[in-house]
């Protein structure tokens, strides 16, 4: 593996006096590694760094996100050579348009809190009388979660393929000339889920804004074994969310104004994002769902949302997830006459560029990893797929999402099927980084909007399903190259 990923980080800081104190990475030599934290506050910087790098743009800031909706049919392009439109038509190989920031970013945040995690076990193990119980369960499910966002890109769904190859579990600090080779797709996710439970009883059951406490361990829990089909624990952990009233769904006339406001009631995980630490202006997330030249003549409309998603959402004119949705470059055009709601502007705060600071940067708007109202639709998912499917709770559950459309029917336990679940998981999540990796866990086909745009591509199908070898990504060429032994266990087809 690349070195920068694996040699054992220092990671040492001045005064953590406010939000914009964030770690200086040095590397450093495995034998130097422990100097670097000595106290509690010492880990608790070091996590307020992790949670810093976790917003950056080549992980959950823009490029992690992007990724999964370019790819899932629910947006499309209108143009092509604007930027990123490579995801879009899935032009990727080994040496182009591998999309490696995420790998190099993941093994980079994984080398600091193995770091941390060791530093704090020597400690404990010397006597230490510190509590580094809630910095070491948040490291424990930042681990578990970096994991969990690589093996989905670059290793076979769990449920068609978990003999298949993930990667790396690299979860001690090595020296600077390791090459670890991939683990299986199952290993990954047995480390996964061991970090997951290991972490859990460390962390405080009290709201946490912008760091992991408890119940976003346990929502996260949820996502994952419903990744494993494990729906039991999947609803179980969802349930556990959902009945502590820690947090609570927004009614509808208040979901549009929560995209305004950062650490709602309803975010269970959020990293923050601030116009001197990590704001990415016009190449932000959320810039890349606007219309072009909205906001600046450097907004370029990368993505609009396709005919499908629309159509989806027309079911009902006054669903509420309308209200974050404006015209884009197509509407009142020769081609396109009537008005077209394609620009998503959750990210832009508002469709007026509120933000969500009231300080009138729109760029600088945190991302919100786990709402409370995905845990809901997990376990609605989680209820109805169970080996007794209970479509009551399944309906109870789905039915306090579906009635963000007050003006489509409720579920019943008779009427309550899959596509349902479904369809409201494309409404309710649209922009927030979970489509493709749905439509691959469910072994649906995708058919991408090519004619909205003309879009001619020579790399993908018009519909393709799981069994295209590019909804995996290539293990990028630098790393087979610092790594040769992992050449042998390249993906499929490239």
């Amino acid at each position: 593996m690349k070195k920068i990923f694996l040699i054992p980080c220092l990671i040492y800081m001045a005064a953590a006096s406010s939000c914009s104190d964030f770690l200086n990475v040095e590397p450093t030599t495995a034998a130097d590694a422990g100097a670097a934290i000595t106290t509690a506050a010492d880990a608790k910087v070091i996590v307020n760094g992790l949670m810093s790098k976790l917003a950056s743009a080549s992980y959950y800031g823009r490029n992690f996100p992007l990724y999964a909706d370019a790819k899932g049919g629910d947006v499309t392009i209108t143009s092509q050579g604007r930027g990123y439109d490579y995801l879009y038509v899935f032009n990727h190989s080994e040496s182009a348009n591998s999309y490696s920031s995420i790998w190099s970013q993941g093994y980079h945040c994984l080398a600091q809190i193995n770091n941390l995690i060791e530093s704090i076990e020597k400690l404990k193990a010397a006597g230490s009388s510190e509590n580094f119980d809630n910095h070491l369960g948040q490291a424990l499910t930042a681990r578990a979660m970096i994991y969990f966002d690589l093996v989905r890109l670059y290793g076979e769904p769990y449920a068609e393929n978990k003999n298949a190859f993930g990667v790396p579990n690299v979860t001690t600090l090595l020296n600077s000339d390791a090459q670890e080779l991939r683990h299986t797709v199952e290993e990954n996710y047995q480390q996964i889920t061991t970090d997951l439970k290991a972490a859990e009883d460390l962390l405080s059951k009290t709201k946490a804004n912008g760091f992991i406490n408890y119940y976003a361990n346990k929502a996260l829990q949820a996502r994952v074994y419903l990744y494993m089909e494990d729906f039991t624990q999947s609803l179980a952990a969802a349930e556990e969310v959902i009945n502590s009233n820690v947090y609570t769904l927004y009614e509808n006339d208040k979901w549009a104004e929560s995209w305004t406001t950062e650490f709602g009631t309803e975010s269970i995980l959020e990293l923050g994002v601030y116009p001197n630490e990590g704001d990415l202006g016009n190449s932000s997330l959320g810039a890349m769902y606007r219309r072009a030249a909205h906001g600046s003549s450097a907004i370029l409309g990368y993505f609009t949302a396709s005919t499908n998603f629309l159509d989806k959402l027309a079911e009902d004119e006054e669903d509420v997830r309308w209200s974050v949705m404006a015209p884009d470059e197509l509407s009142e055009t020769s081609t396109h006459p009537g008005e077209r709601l394609g620009s998503s502007y959750k990210y832009s705060g508002s469709t007026v560029l509120a933000g969500d600071k009231k300080t009138g940067n729109s760029t600088a708007v945190n991302i919100k990893v786990i709402r409370l109202s995905e845990i809901y639709l997990i376990a609605a998912e989680a209820a109805l797929k169970l080996s007794s499917s209970d479509k009551e709770k399944a309906a109870h559950y789905l039915n306090a999402i579906r009635k963000r459309s007050p003006n489509l029917a409720l579920a019943t336990p008779a009427t309550i099927n899959m596509d349902m679940i479904a369809d409201e998981r494309s409404k309710e999540l649209f922009t927030e980084g979970h489509r493709f990796f749905d439509m691959m866990r469910w072994n649906r086909s995708i058919t991408f909007d090519d004619d909205l745009g003309a879009i001619s591509t020579i790399h993908r199908e018009k519909t393709i399903d799981r069994t295209f070898y590019k909804t995996i990504l290539p293990i990028p060429l630098d790393e087979i190259n610092a790594n040769p032994g992992i050449k042998a266990q390249q993906n499929p087809g490239y």
